[in-house]
């Protein structure tokens, strides 16, 4: 079984540096670019919608794993989730990729992600949120928080190698909490696999200096497969686990809407507010920036697994999540910088 899995990661890897590679010959083609400007972190025009690449190579891995590995349940709703996942990502790329296009409006994308959230909720086995909300609404809350989960992804992805980084650190989270922690392994943790894989794959072309990006046609759809494996851990009883994994996105992402919104500013529109671009601007270099964030992701992966490992009915699961909360607070107050004298 671990063998066959490291041949799909591995034929999952190659062919996404590979089609990756492909779709940016035609992007270039067809001078489908990014284009620097004011609230840019690049410098050169640079392709977007690497991200076809990617889901060209992971949606096949996806499917095929729960043939090697076991699913979680026999349940009917978990099979119907074998293929509502993978076709609503696919649709959600549809929808982003003509945004990439030509800009669609906030409501017709908002409307898609809120259709493929709820109906990937509604496939859920057991409570997100642990019993603490009756049925429905728990499901409602966990769409909602999955839609925000897929927004971020998008808004997160604003320097080179950032996304990629973010994507292989929590799908190799995912997979060890199968492997050694205290759950068993199963198809989720198999597909985690490939998702880490389609992101090393990307990074080929992603590490900086960036030669494609991912495009919102990446991004949204990797937001969503990852919501939906960090939402079913969250199911299984180890919320913990699922908040600590992608934690720096969830943080960072967070903090400065907030911000904005507290600022009253139009927070739906690009801007550079982000901490990992305040490092940028103080004339950091993506590849530095990007280093630090999967360092950090490294810690947050072993205090997930510490976090699965611990008794439940103890302080240590909690205790876990602390310390990977103070540990993202140092890695924000580093990115921010040093205040400037009043």
């Amino acid at each position: 079984m671990i063998w066959t899995l490291a041949i799909i990661a591995a034929a999952t890897a190659l062919a996404s540096a590979a089609l990756v590679g492909l779709v940016r010959v035609q992007l270039l083609r067809h001078d489908i670019l990014d284009r620097p400007n004011e609230r840019s972190s690049h410098d050169a025009p640079t392709p977007r919608g690497g991200g076809l690449g990617v889901l060209a190579a992971l949606l096949p891995a996806w499917v095929a794993i729960p043939f090697f590995l076991p699913a979680a349940s026999t349940a009917d709703t978990v099979t119907t989730a074998f293929w509502v996942i993978p076709l609503a990502a696919l649709f959600l790329a549809g929808i982003s990729w003509v945004d990439d296009l030509m800009t669609i409006g906030p409501l017709p994308r908002l409307g898609a992600q809120f259709a493929a959230a709820l109906a990937g909720a509604f496939l859920i086995e057991g409570a997100v949120f642990q019993g603490l909300l009756p049925g429905p609404l728990d499901m409602v809350i966990a769409a909602i928080g999955w839609v925000w989960f897929m927004n971020l992804f998008n808004f997160m992805d604003g320097i080179d190698g950032i996304s990629g980084v973010e994507a292989f650190a929590i799908g190799i989270g995912l997979l060890l909490i199968g492997v050694i922690g205290a759950l068993p392994l199963d198809a989720t943790h198999g597909q985690a696999l490939a998702v880490a894989a389609a992101a090393a794959g990307f990074l080929v072309w992603n590490w900086p200096p960036a030669r494609i990006f991912l495009g919102d046609s990446g991004s949204i759809p990797l937001g969503y497969l990852l919501g939906w494996l960090l939402l079913s851990l969250a199911a299984n009883g180890a919320w913990q686990a699922a908040a600590i994994l992608p934690l720096y996105y969830l943080v960072d992402a967070t903090i400065t809407l907030f911000r904005r919104i507290a600022r009253g500013e139009k927070f739906w529109c690009a801007h550079r507010d982000h901490f990992y671009q305040a490092a940028i601007k103080r004339d950091l270099s993506h590849a530095r920036v990007s280093t630090a964030i999967a360092l950090v992701n490294l810690l947050l992966i072993g205090l997930a697994l510490f976090s699965v490992l611990a008794d439940p009915a103890t302080l240590w699961p909690w205790l876990a999540l602390l310390a990977a909360v103070i540990l993202v607070a140092l890695l924000l107050v580093w990115l921010a910088g040093p205040r400037k004298p009043a």
